[in-house]
């Protein structure tokens, strides 16, 4: 019984611990949650891709659509951090957002894809085939997936 006990402090205290510095960091794990900066940034200096993420900027420019394969609606995000994205919004599968223009704010919610200039979000639309999580953006309320 008294093991028992000493177990049960010692996990309490453990607990304690672990809680006051601010939780356990394990090496090639995002300490950041999927709707910060810092996730996102994390990805952008460690090379890593195929990351779902979500977070949110504002519009820094709107670029012409890709018209090669599926359309894309594109444009350059500026996260708070500093940070830009491409955002590759595929216009084939989800409603263009219409009236996008510089200063706009966005949220998504797509898949990470790493590049030098910052990366790209794109998977921000359903899935037809049920077989990729899906994605999305939202501009003033309205979501667009």
């Amino acid at each position: 019984m008294k093991k028992i006990i000493f177990l049960i402090v010692l996990v309490v205290l453990g607990y304690g611990v672990v809680q006051e510095r601010g939780g356990i960091s394990i090496p090639g794990m995002s300490t950041g949650s999927p709707g910060t900066d810092s996730t996102i940034q994390e990805a952008y200096e460690n090379r890593q891709s195929n990351l779902q993420v979500q977070g949110s900027g504002v519009v820094e420019k709107v670029l012409p659509d890709d018209l090669e394969g599926s359309r894309h609606q594109r444009f350059i995000l500026r996260m708070e951090s500093g940070q830009t994205l491409l955002v590759a919004h595929n216009i084939d599968l989800a409603p263009r957002i219409a009236g996008l223009k510089a200063g706009d704010n966005v949220e998504f919610y797509g898949e990470y894809e790493w590049n030098s200039k910052g990366g790209i979000i794109h998977w921000t639309h359903h899935d037809p085939d049920n077989r990729h999580v899906g994605g999305w953006l939202k501009r003033n309320g309205k979501t667009y997936q």
